[in-house]
């Protein structure tokens, strides 16, 4: 029988990166579909090559990996060019996640961090999706002086992302994450006891 699949979900600045880190500190198996979307582009790779065909020398650094801030400008800019970029790297992506999927052990809980889970209907792909909230203020201030960005910026970034609600209403878990780190840790730790008893349950039920 397969591995138990999560799909964790939450929008920029909610904490799902730290969601992440805590369930894999539990002994969860962890994909992070930002890190699999880098790997599938590294130099070297067919997508890599595939990128570079078709958007040019222009989005090719120096070092020789992938200029991410000038293909992002073009990408973002025409919907048009990020349909192409996306028609590379989504199978690429879905393939590689599939790959360490497999390759987890049957008994493991495997989460898939997947940023755009909500917007792109990919919620029947796995067994149970956990989605993280917090309150704007938190997201705003927490993306104020991790990336950089100004506040304005920021409150854009979340408005084009799908809502709490929107992703509340696909998920088996919600997760609050307007504290400390530490009621962050005692929160993941009962959804993990729970991921636990749902995994077992499967098990017992076959």
């Amino acid at each position: 029988m397969p591995a138990l699949t999560v799909g964790l979900t939450g929008g920029i600045g909610s904490g799902k990166s730290a969601v992440l880190d805590e369930l894999i500190a539990l002994g969860a198996v962890g994909i992070d579909a930002d890190a699999v979307a880098r790997d599938v582009v590294e130099p070297g790779t067919p997508g890599f090559d595939a990128v570079a065909a078709a958007f040019g020398s222009e989005v090719v650094a120096s070092d020789g990996g992938l200029d991410r801030r000038r293909l992002a400008a073009i990408v973002f800019a025409d919907a048009g060019e990020r349909a192409r970029l996306e028609a590379i790297t989504h199978p690429l992506i879905r393939a590689e996640t599939e790959r360490r999927v497999a390759a987890a052990a049957p008994d493991a809980i495997v989460v898939n961090a997947v940023p755009l889970l909500a917007e792109a209907g990919l919620a029947a792909r796995y067994d149970v999706v956990v989605a993280v909230q917090a309150s704007l203020a938190v997201r705003v201030a927490r993306i104020v002086s991790s990336r950089g960005m100004s506040d304005a910026d920021a409150r854009a970034r979340i408005a084009v992302q799908a809502s709490d609600e929107q992703r509340a209403a696909i998920a088996w878990w919600v997760i609050v994450n307007d504290g400390t780190r530490e009621e962050l840790r005692a929160e993941v730790a009962r959804l993990w006891v729970a991921l636990l008893a749902l995994r077992d349950a499967r098990r017992d039920a076959h």
